[in-house]
């Protein structure tokens, strides 16, 4: 992963093989021109203060995401000048948001991939900023070349990732600066393991290897693991893990992952959705519907890499991660529609639908969750198609048994920089999944369908227990090309939004 340093040295006189800057629109002006970011006053004075003016002349316009390299001025020992756009400068203060820099930085660093070395003069005002500039630029660093050939391409552009990033403004004696940009790194490399298991070919990564990994894991951090194998889960009776895994050749898993803090006060459950395929079952996906359902797991994988932040943060809560892990094939031993199963809550359901697997296996696991009675439970999924048509392909909705809980998940999401909106649980939406023949069925209404998967996962979510859902299934995977510090492929979507609840809840200050 890129190396980050913090350091006080000068622009002009540092090393490096590019300097990066930030430019804004000055909306506040008539002119609507560019203005130059602070952070880079020592670069525009080497302009003779018409470094603005160059830049526009060059075509830029601030905008958020654009890049524009420029020659270094003489004396510097960089060679170039790269200046990533900010945005609309706001018209306040003039200070940048978190997510303002985290961005610029994660597209200045994938621009800048093959470069040893790049110094970033972006706007630091206070170690949080420090923090998002480092965030950014490890995030918009990652590239997935495990299947590359050796010596071939390794970064989008065909060249290796940047190696290290010099946080200019940085201090690197101030133990807030030191704090922030060490979370940063172990948040930044939790969140792009959790990408490398999304990216990973499900030939690599059945539910028996995904455990075995979390089991490397849970080792190297001091966590306490459990897994369930297939003679487990049967004793356990978790027949919503059984019934989606029976038509695969690989089995299903339950893993949990333990993280404790002798100075807990709070416990927190999280629990993922981990199929590692999902073919639809005998329910097969259509045509064009296969191809990325290597990422159905990324809402185990997104618990994974919170449940290790936690740990390698020290924060004072306990959370318990539980991965529901199957994969979803048709054969002749698969679950049918119309099938019955008996979870692990001793409720019965009518499957109606085979590829309605995921709310089959989270089913299992919030019970499993529940009976530890955690102050609270979060689980997250790839679940519904239904929630991508509602929110489209970069936010995730939460649906929640409490209000107040669902305001403060919400609320953490969208500081983190992971786009979230908060959805209801109608309750008239139940009756559709009236069954003749079970409890309950694992299908109702056609529309609402993600709405109508909350409400069938809240039935297994203990009483007096405040419970949210996280329905990634749009950012969790990224088809499109390359923006801000996401890349194409896996996100690690939800990864932030628990680590951040975790912080909260440690400091007492969620809801």
């Amino acid at each position: 992963m890129t190396a980050l340093t913090l350091s006080t040295a000068a622009a002009p006189g540092l090393r490096a093989d590019a300097i990066v800057i930030g430019v804004a629109k000055d909306t506040a002006s008539k002119s609507q021109g560019l203005v130059v970011a602070p952070g880079a006053e020592a670069v525009d004075k080497a302009y003779d203060g018409r470094l603005a003016g160059v830049l526009e002349t060059l075509g830029a316009s601030g905008a958020e995401g654009e890049v524009t390299k420029l020659p270094a001025p003489s004396g510097f020992k960089a060679p170039i000048v790269v200046a990533v756009g900010l945005g609309a400068r706001p018209e306040k203060d003039g200070s940048f948001d978190a997510e303002a820099l985290r961005r610029a930085a994660g597209v200045a660093a994938r621009t800048l991939a093959g470069a040893k070395k790049a110094a970033f003069a972006l706007p630091l005002t206070e170690a949080a900023d420090a923090g998002a500039v480092g965030e950014g630029v490890l995030l918009g660093a990652y590239s997935f070349d495990a299947y590359k050939e050796k010596g071939a391409a390794k970064a989008g552009n065909g060249k290796a990732p940047l190696a290290e990033a010099v946080l200019l403004g940085g201090k690197p004696r101030d133990k807030a600066y030191k704090a922030a940009v060490e979370r940063a790194a172990a948040v930044a490399e939790e969140l792009n393991r959790a990408r490398d298991l999304v990216n990973t070919p499900p030939n690599d990564l059945d539910p028996e290897a995904f455990a075995a990994i979390a089991q490397a894991a849970a080792k190297e951090h001091g966590i306490k693991v459990q897994v369930l194998d297939e003679k487990a889960l049967t004793k356990g009776g978790y027949g919503g893990i059984l019934g989606v895994g029976a038509g695969s050749a690989a089995g299903p898993r339950l893993v949990k992952l333990s993280y404790t803090s002798s100075k807990a006060t709070k416990s927190l459950a999280f629990v993922g959705k981990g199929i590692t395929y999902d073919s639809g079952g005998i329910s097969l996906k259509p045509a064009g519907h296969n191809e990325t359902m290597k990422c159905d797991m990324a809402g185990a994988a997104a618990v994974f890499a919170a449940v290790v932040a936690a740990a390698r943060l020290g924060l004072e809560v306990n959370v318990t991660g539980w991965l529901a892990l199957a994969e979803n094939m048709p054969s002749g031993s698969a679950t049918r529609p119309g099938d019955v199963l008996r979870m692990y809550s001793g409720k019965t359901v009518e499957v109606l639908n085979t590829d309605a697997e995921g709310r089959l296996v989270l089913a299992d696991a919030l019970w499993a969750a529940s009976q530890e009675k955690p102050d609270a439970i979060i689980d997250v999924a790839t679940l519904t198609g239904a929630m991508m048509l509602a929110l489209g392909s970069r936010t995730y909705g939460v649906m929640a048994n409490d209000d107040a809980f669902r305001a403060s998940v919400h609320e953490a999401a969208e500081e983190v920089g992971e786009p979230a909106w908060p959805m209801p649980l109608p309750e008239h939406l139940r009756k559709g999944m009236d069954s003749a023949t079970a409890d309950i069925a694992n299908m109702g209404e056609r529309m609402g369908g993600g709405l109508v998967a909350g409400l069938f996962l809240r039935e297994f979510v203990g009483e007096g227990i405040a419970w949210a859902h996280l329905d990634i299934a749009g950012p969790a995977y990224n088809e499109s090309g390359p923006f801000g510090y996401t890349p194409k492929g896996g996100t690690g979507t939800a990864v932030r939004t628990l680590v951040r609840v975790a912080e909260l809840t440690a400091a007492g200050d969620l809801g």
